[in-house]
Protein backbone atom coordinates (compact mmCIF):
# COMPACT_ATOMS: atom_id res chain seq x y z
CA UNK A 1 0.00 0.00 0.00
CA UNK A 2 1.01 3.26 -1.09
CA UNK A 3 -0.12 6.67 1.08
CA UNK A 4 0.05 9.52 -0.88
CA UNK A 5 -0.80 13.09 -1.53
CA UNK A 6 -0.73 16.01 -4.05
CA UNK A 7 0.97 18.87 -2.81
CA UNK A 8 2.89 22.22 -3.95
CA UNK A 9 6.17 22.07 -2.49
CA UNK A 10 7.21 25.53 -0.70
CA UNK A 11 10.29 27.67 -1.50
CA UNK A 12 13.56 28.24 0.81
CA UNK A 13 12.29 31.81 1.49
CA UNK A 14 9.11 31.16 2.34
CA UNK A 15 10.06 28.55 4.67
CA UNK A 16 12.48 30.96 6.15
CA UNK A 17 9.76 33.34 6.40
CA UNK A 18 8.17 30.75 8.79
CA UNK A 19 10.67 29.77 11.09
CA UNK A 20 9.72 33.07 13.56
CA UNK A 21 6.46 31.06 13.99
CA UNK A 22 7.65 28.70 15.95
CA UNK A 23 7.32 29.49 19.83
CA UNK A 24 7.47 27.42 22.66
CA UNK A 25 3.66 26.11 23.21
CA UNK A 26 2.78 23.40 25.41
CA UNK A 27 2.35 20.10 23.94
CA UNK A 28 3.34 21.47 20.30
CA UNK A 29 5.63 19.45 18.00
CA UNK A 30 6.71 21.85 15.12
CA UNK A 31 7.28 19.91 11.45
CA UNK A 32 10.55 20.63 10.22
CA UNK A 33 11.16 22.83 7.11
CA UNK A 34 12.03 20.04 4.69
CA UNK A 35 8.03 18.99 5.44
CA UNK A 36 6.63 21.98 4.93
CA UNK A 37 3.70 22.06 1.60
CA UNK A 38 0.67 22.96 0.67
CA UNK A 39 -1.62 19.68 0.07
CA UNK A 40 -3.70 19.49 -2.69
CA UNK A 41 -5.16 16.68 -2.14
CA UNK A 42 -4.63 13.64 0.25
CA UNK A 43 -5.37 10.51 -1.55
CA UNK A 44 -4.84 8.12 1.76
CA UNK A 45 -3.29 4.03 1.19
CA UNK A 46 -4.06 2.80 -1.73
CA UNK A 47 -2.76 -0.24 -3.74
CA UNK A 48 0.09 -0.10 -6.44
CA UNK A 49 -2.01 -0.27 -9.27
CA UNK A 50 -4.20 3.12 -8.16
CA UNK A 51 -0.93 4.76 -7.49
CA UNK A 52 0.30 4.36 -10.71
CA UNK A 53 -3.05 5.71 -12.12
CA UNK A 54 -3.21 8.96 -9.58
CA UNK A 55 0.61 9.06 -10.90
CA UNK A 56 -0.97 9.25 -14.88
CA UNK A 57 -3.49 11.16 -13.91
CA UNK A 58 -1.80 13.86 -12.32
CA UNK A 59 0.30 14.17 -15.23
CA UNK A 60 -2.67 15.22 -17.48
CA UNK A 61 -3.25 18.02 -15.07
CA UNK A 62 -3.43 21.27 -16.99
CA UNK A 63 -3.02 24.53 -15.12
CA UNK A 64 -1.16 27.71 -14.91
CA UNK A 65 2.27 28.67 -12.64
CA UNK A 66 0.52 29.82 -9.27
CA UNK A 67 1.34 33.32 -7.71
CA UNK A 68 0.49 32.77 -3.98
CA UNK A 69 0.55 34.61 -0.58
CA UNK A 70 0.51 34.02 2.82
CA UNK A 71 -1.97 35.48 4.75
CA UNK A 72 -2.27 34.58 8.33
CA UNK A 73 -1.96 31.78 10.46
CA UNK A 74 -4.64 29.75 12.47
CA UNK A 75 -5.49 26.31 13.86
CA UNK A 76 -7.97 23.18 12.78
CA UNK A 77 -9.94 21.88 15.92
CA UNK A 78 -11.47 24.74 17.06
CA UNK A 79 -12.23 23.92 20.62
CA UNK A 80 -9.69 21.40 20.55
CA UNK A 81 -6.52 22.27 18.82
CA UNK A 82 -4.53 19.49 16.73
CA UNK A 83 -3.19 21.82 14.17
CA UNK A 84 -1.18 24.80 13.65
CA UNK A 85 -0.72 26.36 10.43
CA UNK A 86 -0.05 29.73 7.78
CA UNK A 87 -2.90 30.78 5.66
CA UNK A 88 -2.50 30.90 2.19
CA UNK A 89 -4.49 33.62 0.35
CA UNK A 90 -7.66 32.53 -1.65
CA UNK A 91 -6.63 32.04 -5.21
CA UNK A 92 -9.06 30.86 -8.05
CA UNK A 93 -6.03 28.71 -9.83
CA UNK A 94 -5.07 27.13 -6.64
CA UNK A 95 -8.70 25.95 -6.15
CA UNK A 96 -9.21 24.90 -9.70
CA UNK A 97 -5.95 22.91 -9.45
CA UNK A 98 -7.40 20.97 -5.95
CA UNK A 99 -11.19 20.36 -7.83
CA UNK A 100 -8.79 18.43 -10.88
CA UNK A 101 -6.61 16.99 -8.03
CA UNK A 102 -10.06 16.03 -6.17
CA UNK A 103 -11.42 14.87 -9.54
CA UNK A 104 -9.23 12.36 -9.95
CA UNK A 105 -9.81 10.14 -6.66
CA UNK A 106 -13.55 10.33 -7.31
CA UNK A 107 -12.85 9.05 -10.79
CA UNK A 108 -10.74 5.94 -9.32
CA UNK A 109 -13.73 5.75 -6.79
CA UNK A 110 -11.44 6.69 -3.54
CA UNK A 111 -13.02 7.65 -0.11
CA UNK A 112 -12.67 11.36 0.55
CA UNK A 113 -13.37 13.31 3.43
CA UNK A 114 -15.86 15.94 2.85
CA UNK A 115 -14.09 18.97 4.17
CA UNK A 116 -13.77 22.01 1.79
CA UNK A 117 -10.43 22.30 0.65
CA UNK A 118 -8.43 25.40 2.84
CA UNK A 119 -4.77 26.45 1.51
CA UNK A 120 -2.30 26.09 4.10
CA UNK A 121 1.02 24.67 5.30
CA UNK A 122 1.10 22.65 8.64
CA UNK A 123 3.27 24.25 11.03
CA UNK A 124 2.72 22.07 13.98
CA UNK A 125 0.66 19.32 15.72
CA UNK A 126 -0.63 20.17 19.25
CA UNK A 127 -1.51 17.97 21.88
CA UNK A 128 -3.52 19.02 24.60
CA UNK A 129 -2.18 22.78 23.97
CA UNK A 130 -4.05 25.14 25.73
CA UNK A 131 -6.52 26.85 23.39
CA UNK A 132 -6.09 30.24 25.28
CA UNK A 133 -2.26 29.78 24.46
CA UNK A 134 -2.96 28.97 20.80
CA UNK A 135 -5.21 32.21 20.53
CA UNK A 136 -2.38 33.89 22.27
CA UNK A 137 0.15 32.48 19.43
CA UNK A 138 -2.68 33.02 16.49
CA UNK A 139 -2.83 36.65 17.67
CA UNK A 140 0.74 37.23 17.60
CA UNK A 141 1.44 36.02 14.12
CA UNK A 142 -2.33 37.10 12.49
CA UNK A 143 -0.37 39.63 10.61
CA UNK A 144 1.92 37.45 8.78
CA UNK A 145 1.92 38.30 5.10
CA UNK A 146 4.59 38.28 2.18
CA UNK A 147 4.76 38.82 -1.14
CA UNK A 148 3.45 36.91 -3.76
CA UNK A 149 5.85 33.58 -4.49
CA UNK A 150 5.35 31.92 -7.78
CA UNK A 151 4.79 27.91 -7.71
CA UNK A 152 5.32 26.31 -11.16
CA UNK A 153 5.73 22.95 -10.03
CA UNK A 154 3.70 20.28 -7.93
CA UNK A 155 4.47 16.72 -6.98
CA UNK A 156 2.76 13.20 -6.15
CA UNK A 157 4.01 12.29 -2.57
CA UNK A 158 4.13 9.25 -0.52
CA UNK A 159 3.84 9.54 3.25
CA UNK A 160 5.77 6.59 5.22
CA UNK A 161 5.38 6.56 8.59
CA UNK A 162 7.24 5.11 12.17
CA UNK A 163 6.23 4.66 15.33
CA UNK A 164 6.99 7.79 17.75
CA UNK A 165 8.69 9.25 14.44
CA UNK A 166 7.29 12.29 11.98
CA UNK A 167 6.66 11.06 9.08
CA UNK A 168 9.18 11.09 5.76
CA UNK A 169 7.79 12.45 2.56
CA UNK A 170 9.36 11.34 -0.62
CA UNK A 171 8.34 12.51 -4.10
CA UNK A 172 7.15 10.32 -6.71
CA UNK A 173 6.28 12.57 -9.47
CA UNK A 174 7.15 15.65 -10.78
CA UNK A 175 4.71 18.01 -12.56
CA UNK A 176 4.84 20.97 -14.22
CA UNK A 177 2.44 24.05 -14.59
CA UNK A 178 2.30 25.38 -18.60
CA UNK A 179 3.62 28.55 -18.96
Amino acid sequence: MHRLFAALPVSEAIADRLLPLRSDLYGVRWRRRDHYHITLQFYGEVPRDIAEEIAASLGAVHAPALALELEGVGWFGRKAPHLLYARIAQNAALSALARDCRKIAHQLGLQLDSKPFKPHITLAYCKETPLDAVREWSENFQLLQSQPFLIDTFHLYESFTSKGQQSRYQQQADYHFAS
